[in-house]
């Protein structure tokens, strides 16, 4: 694959792509997925307390969610109305 400098209005000089094989998206590709790997194992070795972290706080957001979901099943629509009703007051008098 050839190529040739080209500048822009600042100045910066950038690689024009005279031709393009057919092989060459595979290549760039494969390349691509090689470093995404890279950095999915790079960040895997370092930041495992991290990884943790986001596992804990993931599994407690879902926790909570399916309680809500549950807590919402059994007061029903007309309670869960009436609720939010009152929340909203309470709040607005906050204001």
């Amino acid at each position: 694959m050839s190529d040739k400098l080209v500048e822009d209005k600042e100045g910066m000089k950038l690689r024009k792509l005279v031709e393009l094989k057919t092989s060459t998206a595979k290549e760039y590709e494969q390349v691509m997925l090689e470093r995404v790997e890279e950095f999915k194992n790079k960040n895997a070795e370092k930041s495992v307390f991290n990884n943790f972290l986001q596992n804990t706080l993931v599994s407690g957001f879902g926790v909570l969610l399916d309680l809500k979901v549950k807590v919402d099943e059994v007061l029903g629509e007309e309670n869960l109305k009436k609720i939010h009703d009152i929340l909203d007051s309470a709040l607005l008098l906050g204001l």
